[in-house]
Formats: C-alpha cells, structure tokens, sequence
C-alpha cells in the first residue's frame, strides 16, 4: 500500500504509520494537506474519491496539542482504482495554532464534519464559508472536546425556553441554509 502512495504522491510528502489495527495511516503536514488530498482523490492508481468521516484526538498537555483524522476510500470499481481500500491521513495540529484548510473544495461532505471540528474542537477550519457551531448552542461557552474542558456543569436547566421553532422560523432557516450554499 505504501508503496502506491510512494510512487504517486510528492517525495516527502507524507510519513506512512503502521498502526496496531491495520488500517494504512499517514500523517500529512497542515501546509501539503489540501494539495496530497487532492493528489490521493485526483490519481487513478488511488481513486481515494470517498471522504467517510473527519474526527479529531485532542492529546492534551502534549505538544502537537491535536490530531486531525480523515478517513478515506477508494470503491474500487468503475473507474475508483482497482480494489476497494481505506486510508486513514493524520495531520498533527499545535495548540497554539489550531487550524486546519478546509478541504470543502475537494469534498462537498467535509462542510459539516468541518463544522463539528470548530463546535468540539475549537480548530478553526480556514477559508470554510459558513464556520459556526453545529450541535451546540451559539451562546455555548467553550468547546467540550477538549480535555481541558470542564466537566461540571452547573448552570441551571432552562425550561422557560420553548423547545420548538415555529413552522415560519423552520421554513425561514431551511431558506437561509439553502442561499448560504448558493454562494
């Protein structure tokens, strides 16, 4: 497998890691991440067409603070290389500076992964067109994936706020979603 990515991929341009579970892994810089992904996606011998998921590890107090995942795969079948394979890219993110490129560009599908990245996470996701939290409330302080984040909570339960929006504010948000995207 590594061998592939040798002969397709920029010297350099990724550390192969054999990890305990099988699963191929690489780790990419931040800088080379947009363009090796669009190399594993773009050449015919890869075919990594399919972005399956985008997660983060947060290895607090270590230094790089962060482990950005991207799951991959290639279905192996028309035109998509020539078995179905899996890869797993790690890029290594500092606390100090947690930011990643967006890859919407080259997936359509990493835009909500991209956001849950910034609700749980706190990495901003650079150049991402619509950067806000996605499963936690916009007034939410803090980011609860974080191992520093803490875990007593003792705010109040808000039962006076309805639980519901109005058939007009459902229809409004959907509209607003749908001419975010258009732009």
């Amino acid at each position: 497998m590594f061998e592939l990515l040798e002969q397709n991929l920029p010297a350099g341009s990724f550390e192969p890691v054999h990890a305990a579970d099988g699963m191929p892994t690489v780790y990419l810089s931040r800088e080379g991440l947009v363009g090796t992904l669009q190399a594993l996606r773009d050449t015919p011998e890869l075919r990594y067409a399919f972005l399956a998921d985008i997660t983060c590890v947060d290895y607090y107090p270590r230094e790089p603070r962060y482990e950005v995942i991207y799951l991959l795969a290639s279905l192996g079948s028309d035109g998509f290389g020539e078995t179905p394979k899996r890869l797993r890219v790690k890029v290594r993110v500092p606390g100090v500076d947690p930011s990643v490129p967006t890859i919407t560009g080259l997936w359509k599908a990493a835009d909500w992964a991209e956001r849950e990245l910034w609700d749980m996470f706190g990495l901003r996701v650079d150049g991402h067109a619509d950067l806000r939290r996605i499963l936690m409330p916009d007034d939410w302080e803090g980011h609860p994936g974080r191992r520093d984040y803490p875990v007593q909570i003792k705010e109040p339960v808000k039962v006076y706020e309805p639980l519901q929006v109005t058939e007009d504010e459902f229809v409004a948000s959907i509209q607003a979603s749908r001419d975010r995207s258009k732009r």
